[in-house]
């Protein structure tokens, strides 16, 4: 099994900052693409930014060049640097990381808990 725990949530002003951190633990393989989610209240969750093994990055509209993805292999992890955030920023942070199992050529998707992101005056 594989477990993703993110970090870095919180409360923060109109164009305040944050970083998220994922980090991924278990059975682990290779670690394929991660990405960050975002799920605001009511809504479906969307992909915010996705980032590949060899660091390729690609992001939603919506974030422009507000937000920045990154890794670090050598700890399993990746983060989401957000800049000048808005209220409609709002809402659950998911980390999904794509994982093959040891000995193996299946991949799975696997995601973290989840961390809250409120942006308010």
């Amino acid at each position: 099994q594989v477990q993703l725990v993110e970090s870095g949530g919180g409360l923060v002003q109109p164009g305040g900052s944050l970083k998220l951190s994922c980090t991924a633990s278990g059975n682990i393989g290779i670690l394929n693409d991660m990405g960050w989610f975002h799920q605001a209240p009511g809504q479906q969750r969307e992909l915010v930014a996705h980032i590949t093994s060899a660091g390729g990055t690609r992001y939603n509209d919506s974030v422009g060049d507000r937000f920045i993805i990154s890794r670090d292999n050598s700890k399993k992890s990746a983060y989401l640097q957000m800049n000048n955030l808005k209220p409609e920023d709002t809402g659950v942070y998911y980390c999904r990381a794509n994982v093959r199992a040891p000995g193996t050529f299946e991949s799975h998707n696997y995601w973290g808990q989840g961390t809250q992101v409120t942006v308010a005056a």
